[in-house]
């Protein structure tokens, strides 16, 4: 699956202007005239490595996302496995695109990553691609509140890409990286889900109309694990590629 193409949404530096593309092996962007699942087409713009940055790959009008969907991860809080999909909301304002600062809020005092599988639906509201994701939890706020609301949607707590693909292999697995260790705090087949992407496609389209771009977050895998000021994270998926950004205090 290393040929297929990888989708990416680009700021060009010179110009301001943001593009759908496909990057290229030579790093260049070929650009598309919409979002590839809005029939964007060719337009002859390439866009240089030194010209553009790389922006989260889709826009979202919501991004919906999973809890407690490997067996391990709910085992780790002493939880039961949902009987069906647990879901939950984080704003769009909470996108961070690969290479961005994750900013600790002052409110908290335990942060914690939660590296994923995470699709975009298209335009028919089928699943369109995958890309990675990062569910960046406040996780004492989490256990105060009732909800999640306020624990998982500070700004720059979703990080996502940095590219979509349109197929995973049948074999991928998630693994997370903290700094320069090459030990995976987390690592998982994808096959481990609870609830497979159909599964949840199918669940989410019964409750709320899905947009075309639309992300949804899968779940995460035991392991997680608390941020500090300073670290690295790295969220790998094979057959996509690495999600990396680094945390400082807000």
């Amino acid at each position: 699956m290393a040929d297929q193409n990888r989708y990416v949404r680009v700021k060009q530096l010179s110009s301001g202007r943001i593009f759908y593309g496909v990057l290229n092996d030579g790093e260049e962007v070929e650009c598309l005239s919409a979002a590839p699942w809005s029939s964007g087409s060719e337009t002859g713009i390439a866009i240089k490595k030194s010209d553009y940055e790389l922006l989260v790959p889709c826009e979202p009008s919501k991004i919906i996302a999973v809890g407690k969907n490997y067996v391990d991860h709910a085992a780790e809080f002493n939880s039961e496995v949902p009987k069906e999909p647990l879901l939950f909301l984080k704003p769009p304002s909470s996108l961070l695109a690969s290479g961005g600062v994750i900013k600790l809020p002052g409110m908290s005092r335990r942060v914690d990553y939660e590296g994923e599988l995470a699709f975009v639906v298209g335009a028919a509201g089928e699943i369109w691609g995958y890309t990675i994701a990062n569910d960046v939890s406040a996780r004492d706020l989490q256990k105060r509140d009732v909800q999640w609301t306020r624990a998982k949607g500070f700004d720059t707590f979703c990080p996502v890409g940095p590219w979509i693909v349109q197929k995973i292999p049948s074999d991928a697995q998630i693994e997370t990286f903290l700094n320069d260790n090459p030990v995976a705090v987390q690592s998982v087949l994808v096959s481990k889900m609870v609830f497979g992407c159909s599964a949840l496609l199918e669940a989410i389209s019964q409750v709320m109309t899905l947009i075309p771009g639309d992300i949804i977050l899968t779940g995460t895998p035991a392991g997680v694990g608390p941020l500090k000021d300073g670290d690295a994270v790295r969220v790998v998926i094979k057959g996509i590629g690495e999600l990396r950004n680094t945390v400082r205090k807000s």
